[in-house]
């Protein structure tokens, strides 16, 4: 006899196939460079990051950029730990923000060579600047790279260029005496100095001093600044130049205070309208076009030494290089012909 069914929800029932949800897709590079465009804080953000990593993605929307890019201003801002860059920063973004321009900053954080971690700290001090929707600022780890910026950084510059910023501002890492590439990088490159620099000697020597369009001397309130103003004054006098060329002017400020900004912004426009009819603009940026190539090229190769199959062929050819062997060059040449076949 067949045992009575049952017409109760304990029977086995048809799984019935329930509609999928469909992740949402993702949105291609025109998408994202059209919202950055309109203002998406996000949309720009990610670009900066695509930079940053080194994404695959990064070639193609670099590629649709390209023709939206050679806008902006650029303003570099370098000098020694102290002196007062992330200030000056925030007290031009509110200068230029006073004629409604829109602002990028790119704020570069130095990078730790024992764990890798970056406390990106020059955002902290701009907080005042946080919530206006025309002002992007972006802290970028050094990540090893020596020059004061990251390696990222012409790449960002472009990212905020082709979104349709006026102005980029963009700080390096606290520098020594010969971290220069900042010149190669921006329009203006201010170069800042606080009280106690040092004497006429240190101001004399080649370097970072060289790269100056504008002298700033900030904490002018401070005992020493006169002094620091003079110095200045000896070195540029002792620079040869020939004649129409530009004689960078010194500034002094008190930025926690504001003062001096007025007529800091006042000397940047006089550069930038020189820039123009100088022709100076078009070769600086011939200039940098030219040193972002090289830097993408190094890169490429840097990443495929490291990418050698293991480590042990680099400590075979280390070791052929040891001290007794007067003769490193060869295995040099080995590692380059490996990475470049």
């Amino acid at each position: 006899a067949r045992a009575a069914r049952c017409c109760c929800a304990c029977q086995p029932r048809a799984r019935v196939a329930e509609p999928r949800m469909r992740a949402p897709a993702a949105a291609g590079p025109e998408e994202v460079i059209s919202r950055a465009q309109g203002g998406d804080a996000r949309a720009l953000a990610r670009l900066v990051s695509l930079v940053e990593n080194g994404t695959p993605e990064l070639r193609p929307i670099m590629k649709a950029l390209a023709p939206l890019t050679g806008r902006a201003r650029v303003i570099g801002l370098t000098g020694a730990p102290g002196v007062g860059k992330s200030t000056i920063t925030g007290a031009l973004v509110t200068a230029y923000r006073e004629r409604g321009l829109r602002v990028g900053v790119l704020a570069v954080d130095p990078t730790s060579p024992f764990s890798g971690g970056a406390l990106l700290g020059d955002r902290v001090r701009m907080q005042d600047h946080a919530t206006d929707p025309g002002v992007f600022i972006r802290s970028m780890a050094s990540r090893g790279h020596l020059g004061g910026l990251s390696w990222a950084t012409p790449q960002a510059l472009r990212v905020l260029d082709a979104a349709g910023f006026d102005l980029v501002l963009v700080e390096t890492v606290g520098v020594g005496q010969a971290e220069v590439e900042i010149a190669s990088l921006a329009d203006s490159t201010l170069v800042l100095v606080a009280p106690g620099m040092g004497d006429a000697i240190q101001a004399a020597k080649a370097g970072i001093l060289e790269v100056a369009d504008i002298f700033v001397v900030n904490k002018s309130d401070k005992p020493g600044a006169q002094e620091a103003v003079r110095d200045l004054r000896t070195m540029i006098a002792m620079a040869r130049r020939s004649e129409g060329d530009w004689k960078p002017p010194i500034v002094t400020t008190t930025a926690t205070a504001g003062d001096g900004i007025a007529d800091l912004t006042g000397k940047l426009d006089a550069h930038w309208s020189w820039l123009g009819s100088s022709g100076e603009r078009d070769r600086r940026r011939r200039a940098r076009a030219r040193e972002e190539v090289a830097a993408i090229a190094v890169a490429a190769l840097r990443q495929r030494v490291a990418g050698l199959p293991g480590n042990s062929r680099l400590d075979v050819l280390a070791a052929r290089g040891a001290p007794r062997d007067t003769r490193p060059y060869s295995p040099a040449d080995g590692l380059v012909a490996a990475a470049t076949t």
